[in-house]
């Protein structure tokens, strides 16, 4: 089992950063898939940023030159730094992590979840 504990969040002006971690403990190795996804009520999970095994990153369309994922392999730690936040960017947002991942943008590829942050930006 992989336990995957987020951080960070919280309410911020139109325009400014927040910074979300994601600390994986438990049977989780550097090797896993991991991504960050956000839903609000009535939607689907949605994938907004993912960093494959060998640190290549991919992007949400909405979120691309805003955010930026990384991981440190030393601490086992992910993190989405999100800038220039928008008001449509409020969600909630789940770190998640995958040994076998096919389609790295697909919620479903996913095994283990953290608990959810959740990010507001006032206009």
């Amino acid at each position: 089992q992989v336990q995957l504990v987020q951080s960070g969040g919280g309410s911020v002006q139109a325009g400014g950063s927040l910074r979300l971690s994601c600390a994986a403990s438990g049977n989780y190795y550097s090797r896993y898939y991991m991504g960050w996804f956000r839903q609000a009520p009535g939607n689907e999970r949605e994938a907004v940023a993912v960093i494959e095994t060998d640190g290549r990153t991919s992007y949400a369309d909405s979120v691309k030159g805003r955010f930026t994922i990384s991981k440190d392999n030393a601490k086992n730690t992910l993190y989405l730094q999100m800038n220039n936040l928008k008001p449509e960017d409020t969600d909630m947002y789940y770190c998640a992590a995958g040994l076998y991942v096919a389609d790295f943008f697909r919620a479903s590829e996913y095994t283990y979840w953290g608990q959810g942050t959740q990010v507001t930006v006032s206009s």
